[in-house]
């Protein structure tokens, strides 16, 4: 196989390298697929974290709260003006330093804070009320305000405060209590999640390796029998491959069965060109043996007829090639054009008319070479034929990527009988006319080799009408 061949084998299966392409392909997927993975993970992590430490917070605010609005509801004034504090049930406001805490202080008219009477747990300590908590309160009496404040020894409180006035006189009932636990809980259950997530990422990442290696082992499997029909251990692909593989090994099968199709046509016609060879050379071996006085002219001939059998049978060998190379585009239009006013000049003696009809974005899907080399044969054929009236006309084919091209004439037309024969190479259907009998036989030829279909019919001017399907697009 050619190295154009190979070359489009790589591109038809993206790699050809079990070694390079496709492990950068699964490292790459892999890399994407971990990146987005983590990151989902670490956002899962740190959210689920904040609505744990969330819902803490509030469980503990209400705790909070409760104390705090225990004691401004039952908190009362004596005879003499002194706080009498209720009697609370928790005990730990009554062990020194247990991390739960109560006060009650006075507001003067200056905004000074003074403290009226303490929990056994605060000992000599005081529970501080922030200048910005004390205006938050004063402006909403009777709801508690929650904020964190340090302890009397340096643990972190979540204190609850509210305002209120009895008597005409303005108390702040605080609450506290240290958070350290509810702290040291949220911070369990973080370390908990990320564990978890560590090991959920290491096992879907296993999975997506796995996943990813299985999923395009299809592939590697294909790229291992390419490299046996480059080996010449195969011949075409023969493996099973999944529904969305399968169209591209079908089309590297079409590929390699196209390729080994030209081969054959290329050898055949080196076959045919090496027999036609034989016998103008054993000519001429005869006649230089003889040396009589007519081997100049025998030499001529053999020669000529040599050179037409090579030019013959090279310009099938290379119309097999091209066929295969469907890159090319030939507009029809300027084709015809051009061959109608050229013919119409070197027929102008029969004053032959040539009524010629093509859309302007229809092309043929090949060499223009080759296109005028068919349509020049068979326009050339219709000239020497008819009376004076020549019809072409080229259209697209609706459903598959084919034209149409039509070449009538107003001559006596072909016996049916006689359709089959005229495609033989020489053969002619009247002796007396000019020419050599090949052009039919070449045109034939050309359009097998790019698919196509010549066919003869009646005219409904009166003559021939020769059909062609040949390959076509929009240009």
């Amino acid at each position: 196989m050619s190295n154009a061949g190979w070359l489009w084998l790589k591109r038809k299966v993206f790699w050809a390298d079990r070694s390079s392409q496709p492990g950068s392909l699964v490292g790459h997927l892999i890399r994407l697929a971990s990146v987005w993975f983590i990151l989902a993970l670490v956002v899962t992590s740190v959210t689920l974290t904040g609505f744990f430490h969330q819902a803490q917070l509030e469980r503990f605010q209400q705790n909070v709260g409760q104390l705090a609005d225990n004691l401004y509801s039952d908190t009362d004034l004596d005879m003499d003006g002194k706080i009498v504090p209720p009697s609370f049930f928790d005990t730990r406001t009554q062990r020194v330093y247990s991390g739960l805490y109560w006060q009650v202080s006075e507001v003067g008219a200056n905004g000074e804070v003074t403290v009226q009477s303490r929990s056994r747990s605060l000992w000599n300590d005081d529970v501080l009320v922030p200048a910005d908590v004390l205006a938050d309160i004063r402006a909403t009496p009777g709801r508690a305000s929650f904020y964190d404040v340090t302890g009397p020894q340096g643990e972190p409180l979540r204190a609850a405060a509210i305002y209120t006035l009895i008597k005409g006189r303005a108390f702040v009932f605080v609450a506290a209590e240290d958070r350290t636990p509810m702290d040291a809980g949220v911070r369990r259950f973080g370390f908990l999640i990320a564990i978890a997530m560590v090991i959920l990422a290491l096992g879907s990442l296993a999975a997506i390796f796995l996943q990813v290696r299985i999923g395009l082992r299809p592939l590697f499997k294909l790229t291992g029998e390419i490299h046996d029909v480059r080996e010449g251990r195969k011949v075409r692909l023969d493996g099973r491959y999944p529904t969305e593989i399968m169209p591209v090994a079908n089309q590297i099968n079409g590929f390699l069965d196209t390729n080994q199709e030209v081969l054959e046509r290329q050898r055949t016609h080196v076959g045919n060109l090496a027999h036609a060879l034989k016998t103008p050379l054993s000519v001429l071996l005869s006649s230089s043996q003889d040396a009589d006085e007519n081997l100049p002219d025998i030499v001529r001939r053999q020669t000529e007829t040599m050179r037409g059998q090579v030019d013959h049978h090279l310009r099938r060998a290379r119309a097999a090639a091209r066929s295969q190379t469907m890159g090319e585009r030939t507009p029809v239009e300027p084709v015809l054009d051009e061959l109608a006013v050229t013919l119409e000049q070197v027929f102008r003696s029969k004053d032959v008319v040539i009524d010629w009809r093509a859309p302007e974005d229809l092309a043929f899907r090949g060499e223009k070479q080759d296109f005028q080399e068919i349509i020049g044969n068979l326009i050339e054929n219709a000239c020497i034929w008819c009376r004076k009236n020549i019809r072409v006309t080229a259209v697209a084919e609706a459903d598959v990527p084919f034209m149409t091209v039509t070449v009538e004439d107003d001559g006596p037309g072909m016996p049916e009988e006689r359709y089959d024969e005229v495609l033989k190479r020489g053969a002619r259907l009247d002796e007396s006319a000019p020419g050599t009998g090949l052009g039919l036989s070449i045109v034939d030829e050309l359009v097998r080799a790019y698919g196509g279909e010549l066919t003869f019919d009646r005219a409904t001017i009166g003559g021939l009408k020769v059909t062609l399907k040949l390959p076509g697009a929009r240009v």
